[in-house]
């Protein structure tokens, strides 16, 4: 058969196929979405993800599901939306755990972020200050860190191992030098509560979770520890105005869809998503959560995550951290 009528025939037998496929799209959604999100239910990940997910359903008219699938640090129900069809049905909630820090601590993770996935948008961030309990002689970061480098080594504790809470830590000590110390623990709670008793000296976490504390005088805030200061806590100057330089450290959580979703579904997804988090009377109820809405569109996104996923591959095998 000469190449003209092969290429003919060809496209003859596969228009309907692509005709179907683009009013697929233009349908989109015809059905209910389902959002994974790859922790238990209480997360600021599940919490987050049930505030927004209702604006967006009532944007593209179909019900937006959320669906807890914990397990391996947010891998098990990441990997599912990783391997699901990329039609804009199944997508995850994902964070700086299951979609940057995961990429370097887990060396058999079952999914390559950047590969297997559509960024879709950076959708909160869940800014850290650093406190200490009572019984330590320090009013700023720096008296912090002359502080520690008298002892021989300083316990900080976290919410567990591979948390932003630990690899914070782990940034301040290489960035200072100061003696700290890991104390993971299964949970934030159990870890607050060693700090404030003085049993731990420091940790780093969410900011509505400590802030309590220091408000009652039981913490002690030295810093926040993004790049500019929190709007809880204004008076609070953050690390890097007090010499750690390019010490930005919040837990983030995005929106994903599997590899190689089709251009017309990720913007219908993306406008959804963005409307919702900029919706005057969802932005109130996410910062009392301790969230800030973010909206970060998809190509911003990846460039995001390519540099957050190497910033923690270096700390990670800097401080040679290993998963649990």
């Amino acid at each position: 058969m000469p190449n003209t009528r092969r290429a003919l025939l060809l496209a003859t037998l596969s228009a309907p196929a692509l005709v179907h496929r683009a009013a697929a799209q233009d349908r989109y959604p015809s059905r209910p979405i389902r959002v994974i999100v790859p922790f238990a239910a209480g997360t600021s990940t599940d919490i987050m993800t049930r505030l927004v997910t209702p604006k967006m359903s009532e944007e593209v008219g179909q019900p937006v599901v959320v669906e807890n699938r914990p397990g391996a640090g947010g891998v098990v129900g990441s990997d599912a939306v990783a391997k699901s069809p990329p039609d804009g049905y199944n997508l995850c909630m994902g964070s700086i755990a299951s979609h940057s820090v995961n990429q370097s601590l887990m060396p058999r993770l079952p999914y390559d972020v950047l590969r297997d996935f559509t960024p879709v948008s950076l959708t909160t961030n869940a800014p850290n200050l650093l406190v200490v309990g009572q019984s330590v002689p320090a009013r700023t970061l720096q008296e912090f860190i002359a502080w520690a480098k008298t002892q021989r080594s300083v316990a900080y504790a976290s919410a567990g191992n591979g948390t932003s809470s630990h690899l914070a830590g782990e940034l301040l000590r290489l960035k200072t030098g100061a003696p700290l110390e890991h104390v993971p623990y299964r949970s934030a709670p159990q870890a607050l509560t060693d700090v404030i008793s003085g049993q731990v000296p420091m940790t780093i976490y969410q900011v509505t979770a400590v802030l309590p504390f220091v408000r009652d005088g039981k913490l002690r805030a030295l810093a926040a520890t993004s790049a500019r200061r929190l709007e809880w806590t204004p008076d609070v100057p953050t690390a890097i105005e007090q010499g750690i330089a390019d010490f930005d450290v919040s837990a983030w959580h995005g929106l994903f869809a599997p590899a190689k979703l089709p251009e017309p579904v990720l913007d219908r997804i993306y406008g959804a998503l963005n409307k919702a988090l900029t919706a005057p009377d969802l932005r109130p109820r996410l910062i009392e959560q301790g969230l800030e809405p973010v909206g970060l569109p998809p190509a911003e996104f990846r460039r995001f995550l390519i540099a957050d996923i190497e910033k923690w591959r270096e700390v990670v095998r800097a401080a040679d951290i290993k998963p649990d």
